[in-house]
């Protein structure tokens, strides 16, 4: 993985933090808390794993065990 492609994809992961937000939010002018929650939250869980696994790529980058080209 190329330092460009793990920018794209912790801006990919902070875009889906937002959206999931603005899901939660929006949802809740239409149906009740509930199933604005379970509906924001795949998304949330989905920019929490990537970010996760961001964190992981950048410790190995910088402990030298898997540099980033």
């Amino acid at each position: 993985m190329n330092k460009s492609r793990f920018v794209g994809l912790a801006l990919l992961a902070f875009g889906l933090v937002f959206v999931s937000f603005v899901v939660r939010g929006t949802t809740r002018l239409l149906a009740p808390y509930e199933f604005a929650v379970a509906l924001s939250a795949p998304i949330l869980f989905a920019a929490a794993g990537l970010l996760a696994a961001l964190v992981v790529l950048a410790t190995l980058d910088v402990t030298g065990i898997r540099p980033l080209e």
